[in-house]
């Protein structure tokens, strides 16, 4: 069985209480780290840690935190990002639904490390039973003197406040989030200036999201040290995935980093293998802002390597064959899913959900759409594959936030390794419409690199 540091105790019942959750060791690492260290020695521990952001970006967090400004009578804020707005990531949602003082607990340490007085907890609009729950949560903590004035008489105070998000995926984003956490329309910044110098009311700003705050409560409880030994390389710890798609028990998944993907989608421990008997023909494996890969590419790396559940190996190959971890989003399709289909719906959201600050990826994500429907729908040409390419090209590095790279990289991977797919529906229009193209080659193994370099 595979460690757990967030869900070991995620199915004790009542673990959402406070009760029941300080019977577990809960609020442990609060007292040791209001009681026995210093601000300082807690951005060590997770510096010592390697914890990695785990919203999608992978960046080492203790660096993020010793990067923020601490200018002499300005506030400090911690922003939780639980805006969880990504197609097939659900990881975030579950942690905060059966066991939110985790986050809470996690959000007093971090904001003492940081020096803010004031903290938030921005979450999806949408998810409003999850607000109920984490302000249960936050009420059951003030009153056991957790949050507030003098916790646990350490003379450290904190205020905490959970924000409905503004309904838009954009405000995922750390500067758009914070400019819907003011009111404003969720618009991304123009950087410099980082969050960590002016961010939320012009003050110093860290954005964190929500399973990277609940990290540090095993790092302050057990020390960076242990934390680093488990995973791999410096992919360590562990990692909730949101396991989604044609598999046989979708659900959310505690896994050490490392882990093989394989293992992963068939072992009866995980998701139990592709349900109805059916193969596997494609993964996304971080949500669907990161490039799809074949069957074939996301088991194996192209050296023929068993591919790994970790951000080195995953990324292995860059994006001619490797993708990313992103926010664990593990999306996987059978043999009878249309590529073309799931990147049409996939254009749709991104065009949907651009705020139309920046004309590449305002306009150039509703062409994709318009030519992907066109595709999709029997009246696509040969060339329109190459202008999806073309596209895609223009949006990627153009814009002021990585949305704009989160619509072109699905298009462009999924043309990369599915194009015979995209030209069966240009030449077959009215099977298209009837049928699905099926596994084809996708699942073949790979060529070894001696039989590619001899031809």
């Amino acid at each position: 069985m595979a460690r757990k540091l967030l869900f070991e105790n995620i199915n004790v019942p009542d673990i959402h209480t406070l009760e029941v959750y300080r019977q577990h060791g809960g609020y442990r690492s609060v007292e040791k780290a209001l009681k026995t260290m210093t601000p300082e020695a807690v951005v060590e521990e997770v510096k010592t840690s390697g914890l990695r952001g785990r919203g999608g970006a992978g960046f080492p967090t203790g660096m993020k935190w010793s990067f923020l400004a601490k200018p002499e009578g300005k506030e400090r804020y911690l922003v939780c990002n639980g805006d969880e707005s990504e197609p097939g990531t659900f990881k975030d949602r579950y942690l905060m639904t059966h066991i939110p003082h985790l986050l809470i607990e996690g959000m007093i340490v971090a904001s003492f490390a940081l020096g803010a007085k004031t903290s938030y907890i921005y979450v999806r609009g949408e998810m409003m039973p999850q607000i109920r729950i984490l302000e249960r949560a936050i009420a059951e903590a003030k009153n056991a003197g957790l949050l507030g004035k003098n916790i646990l008489g350490s003379g450290y105070d904190l205020e905490l406040y959970v924000q409905p998000g503004g309904g838009a995926y954009i405000c995922g984003e750390e500067t758009a989030l914070i400019e819907s956490l003011e009111g404003k329309r969720g618009n991304p910044r123009i950087k410099p200036p980082f969050p960590a110098i002016s961010g939320l009311y012009a003050c110093p700003t860290v954005v964190n999201n929500v399973e990277t705050i609940a990290a540090v409560v095993p790092i302050i409880n057990d020390g960076g040290e242990e934390y680093a030994k488990v995973g791999i390389g410096r992919s360590t710890g562990t990692k909730l995935i949101s396991a989604s798609g044609n598999l046989k028990k979708p659900g959310v998944y505690e896994i050490e980093l490392g882990l093989p993907v394989e293992e992963f989608i068939y072992s009866e421990e995980y998701c139990g293998g592709i349900a109805n008997g059916k193969r596997l023909k494609a993964v996304v494996a971080g949500g669907s802002s990161v490039p799809i890969l074949p069957a074939n590419l996301i088991l194996n790396t192209i050296n023929g390597q068993p591919r790994l559940m970790s951000y080195e190996s995953l990324s292995d190959g860059g994006f001619q064959s490797g993708t990313m971890l992103g926010s664990g989003g593990f999306i996987a399709f059978d043999e009878d899913q249309c590529i073309v289909r799931n990147t049409w719906n996939f254009s749709r959201f991104y065009h949907h959900e651009s705020c139309g600050q920046c004309s590449p990826c305002r306009e150039g994500t509703g062409w994709m759409e318009k030519v992907l429907h066109r595709l999709e729908y029997g009246h696509g040409k040969m060339s329109d594959i190459d202008l999806l390419v073309d596209v895609s090209k223009k949006i990627e590095g153009n814009t002021i936030c990585p949305l704009g790279d989160a619509a072109a990289w699905p298009v462009a991977s999924a043309i990369r390794h599915f194009r015979d797919e995209f030209e069966w529906h240009v030449n077959n229009p009215k099977e298209a419409m009837e049928r699905n193209y099926g596994l084809a080659k996708y699942a073949d193994p790979l060529p070894k690199l001696e039989e590619v370099s001899q031809n």
